[in-house]
């Protein structure tokens, strides 16, 4: 069953296949997806930034997903997060909790965790 609108969800990794997969699987439940390299690349397209919801990286180059999450609060705009990251840093639950991320995946992940995750940020019921 589709969203119930067009829904824009923005996924920001800079792991080329992962992005890919990601925005295939976001595309494939029918929500409107765009990818970005980086944070700053997310951060400069100001049009999309409008996202209902952003799937990021924690470890990027330049500005990390943690930075990104921290500038959009300071600029009030509220935005769920959901983490994702392949690192094993035992802090990374609790920086997430302080930045207001909603989620932290551990890569690799199943799409089913990503699936629910997508689904608490846009408060729906399961689409699968």
């Amino acid at each position: 069953m589709p969203p119930p609108r067009n829904l824009h969800i923005a996924v920001i990794d800079d792991d080329d296949s992962f992005r890919a997969a990601t925005e295939l699987l976001v595309r494939s439940l029918g929500f409107d997806v765009a990818g970005y390299e980086s944070a700053h690349s997310f951060l400069d397209r100001r049009p999309d930034r409008d996202a209902d919801c952003i799937i990021s990286d924690i470890n990027m180059p330049g500005m990390t997903g943690i930075e990104l999450k921290q500038q959009l609060n300071e600029e009030g705009i509220e935005v769920p997060v959901i983490f994702v990251s392949a690192q094993t840093d035992v802090t990374l639950p609790h920086r997430v909790r302080e930045c207001g991320g909603l989620a932290l995946l551990q890569k690799p992940f199943h799409g089913q965790n990503l699936i629910d995750a997508i689904n608490r940020a846009i408060g729906n019921h399961p689409l699968t």
